[in-house]
């Protein structure tokens, strides 16, 4: 059970602050968050990627210049399985950008992908015909049907431009609900809101929505 982070602004700004807030959540999260991480930004109108198997909280958050739109995934890998590099979030297509935190037990979907949650993303993609939030809705509708429990499903997936955003719990509210705060052009989504900040709003469950 991972933790996440969107930020888009109308304007450039600093990756670093956006990054130590995150590390630092993640470092004192009740689940442990050091089974590496990974960030995906914009930078010239492109996405860069970049994925450890350290903590957050262990690397050098100094080397990150600017952006327009930031998406970080720091994870907790289920039964401490699969610790490696490759099975690291952001997972990239094409243009899109996706991040998962949650628990599924029981899955019975067709789809390609060495860890759950890359073959979840791959599943969207399959019913994206043009219209991705149709393509979202279609399949977490299919995924609710074919799963024996669902303890958490939340992800974000980017475009550079908008997040579409899913938030579904079942169990461990506390630990699930998704935050949101806008500050000045800047929207941040966080599994949880930055340490010693305020004004952040809570992710109603079961929402499915794209945001600007």
């Amino acid at each position: 059970m991972c933790r996440l982070l969107v930020v888009k602004s109308d304007s450039p700004f600093l990756i670093r602050p956006h990054l130590e807030a995150f590390a630092s959540l993640c470092r004192n999260s009740r689940e442990y968050q050091g089974h590496g991480w990974g960030l995906a930004f914009i930078k010239n109108s492109h996405w860069t990627i970049h994925r450890s198997v350290r903590p957050i909280w262990e690397e050098d958050l100094s080397i990150f210049g600017s952006t327009g739109f930031l998406m970080v995934h720091a994870r907790s890998a289920f039964r401490n399985k699969c610790i490696g590099v490759e099975h690291n979030m952001p997972f990239c297509s094409r243009r899109h950008v996706f991040i998962f935190n949650g628990e599924l037990r029981g899955v019975r979907i067709p789809s390609e992908g060495k860890i759950g949650a890359e073959k979840l993303f791959h599943f969207i993609k399959r019913f994206d015909r043009g219209d991705l939030f149709e393509a979202m809705k279609k399949s977490v509708s299919v995924i609710q049907k074919r799963s024996d429990h669902i303890r958490g499903m939340n992800f974000i997936i980017g475009d550079g431009q908008k997040i579409y955003l899913n938030s579904l719990f079942t169990e461990d509210e506390d630990y699930f609900t998704m935050h949101t705060k806008r500050v000045n052009g800047t929207l941040m989504i966080c599994s949880e809101p930055y340490p010693g900040q305020a004004d952040w709003r809570k992710i109603n469950n079961q929402t499915i929505r794209i945001l600007e």
